[in-house]
């Protein structure tokens, strides 16, 4: 295993480009496929990928507050104190990764913008305490727990589909969380992750000798704390230092969430969580300084989610407009059969994921053609759409448009954590895989 590992990491240390190189070469990859596979000339598939451009905004302010947020939340006195505690339990490298592992498996199976942060934010500390572990596979052990996201309570396929209104209605109805993610084979999937996962990372433990350890030092936040010099402040300034105008708007926060899950129920999406985050950090600061230093220290890490984020938005378009995701959808169900159509439904998601790393947007565009699909094979609708779900989530791993916001809180690259990444897709592909074809 050590050896594979170690030929793994040179390759990506060698040919993985950074991300932003990445999202370039994949534009052209999709504009090259649009012009062989479908009738889009190349001023049409250029027209697609500017017209979708700007189509993901919104979600990429949501990406920044959750980087953002977590930040914040993580550098207060408060959470460092808790994360800090947790690691302690930790007391080799082997128990620090299978640990991370644990703790980011169960974040994202509750919600996937929450488990990319703690995942990430928990590595760090680990790495502070537990002397002689690598780094990488810190990282990468907890951005594989993402994986299991979409199999989660906030996955959003199976969300859609249980919600009155959803685009296929007509065609299949209503169809309860029950049957997706609380079905037999749903939970035995994921609970094989939960255990076969831990275990690969630690496997992939490397030696003594090629393990990348880092200086606790170079982990340490930056100082978020304000200096008060007592008699000296402006009226201006007394309010920026006042924790009473931080503790009330901080209330206010709470008594919206409390108003919230009274009435919606313990379900998370990804602006409750960021919500959650920002009022948690602005009452852990103390004072409105001290949360405006730290938010100050944390957007310095967003530059990757910014600029990267509008190519991905392009990509999506020129998918979608040109019609090649369902051409690539049709090629893997032209040879299914009632046995193997979920299998294969899964490896033309995760294949599609590879160019529209978005859940929502990818069963958008898949589901007309599964659907049909599925209906003239007699297949069940939903273990179909849990198989779009487990695609779109398997080669995230292999995906830098979802580690960017880890990458960002570890300050490492893709290509130091893609090789353990590889390793992962494999084995977690076979038990998706088998999933689908035993249960």
């Amino acid at each position: 295993m050590k050896v594979i590992v170690s030929f793994f990491n040179r390759l990506m240390q060698r040919y993985l480009p950074d991300p932003f190189l990445f999202v370039i070469i994949l534009t052209f990859v999709v504009f090259g496929l649009g012009l062989l596979f479908t009738d889009s000339s190349p001023y049409a598939m250029v027209q697609y990928w500017g017209e979708g451009f700007w189509g993901l905004l919104m979600f990429t302010m949501q990406m920044v507050l959750v980087l953002v947020t977590g930040h914040v939340l993580a550098s207060s006195k408060i959470f460092k104190n808790g994360l800090s505690a947790l690691a302690s339990k930790a007391n080799t490298p082997g128990q620090a990764v299978i640990i991370v592992t644990v703790i980011s498996l169960i974040a994202s199976w509750i919600n996937w913008g929450f488990g990319l942060v703690i995942g990430a934010l928990f590595a760090k500390e680990l790495a502070r305490q537990v002397k002689g572990v690598d780094y990488r596979l810190l990282i990468a052990s907890a951005y594989s727990g993402f994986i299991i996201w979409h199999g989660g309570i906030s996955g959003s396929t199976p969300l859609t589909i249980a919600t009155p209104g959803h685009f296929s209605e007509d065609l299949i109805g209503i169809i309860p969380t029950s049957e997706t993610i609380f079905a037999g084979f749903n939970l035995a999937i994921t609970l094989a992750l939960f255990i076969a996962l831990p275990i690969m990372n630690r496997l992939m433990l490397p030696s003594k000798k090629e393990a990348v350890m880092i200086d606790p030092e170079l982990l340490k936040e930056e100082m978020t704390a304000a200096t008060i010099e007592k008699g000296h402040l402006t009226p201006a300034e007394r309010l920026e230092n006042s924790k009473i105008l931080s503790m009330l708007i901080g209330i206010f926060g709470l008594i919206f969430l409390f108003y919230y899950f009274s009435s919606s129920g313990f379900q998370l999406n990804l602006d409750i969580v960021n919500f959650l985050f920002l009022f948690l950090g602005i009452l852990f600061h103390g004072t409105p300084k001290n949360f405006l230093i730290a938010v100050t220290n944390a957007v310095k890490g967003a530059s990757g989610i910014i600029i990267q984020f509008p190519f991905y938005a392009g990509i999506i378009g020129m998918m979608t407009a040109s019609g090649l995701a369902a051409v690539i959808s049709n090629a893997f169900i032209s040879i299914a059969n009632e046995q193997t159509f979920p299998v294969l439904t899964f490896l033309s998601a995760g294949l599609i994921n590879v160019f529209i790393p978005s859940g929502g947007g990818q069963w958008a565009i898949q589901a007309p053609v599964i659907l049909d699909a599925a209906i003239a094979l007699d297949v069940s609708i939903p273990k179909a759409a849990m198989a779009v779900a487990w695609g779109d989530a398997w080669t995230n791993l292999i995906q830098p448009f979802w580690a960017l916001p880890a990458l960002a809180i570890a300050g490492l690259k893709a290509k130091d954590i893609m090789g353990f990444c590889v390793l992962t897709l494999f084995v977690s592909g076979v038990i998706i895989s088998l999933g689908f074809l035993l249960i």
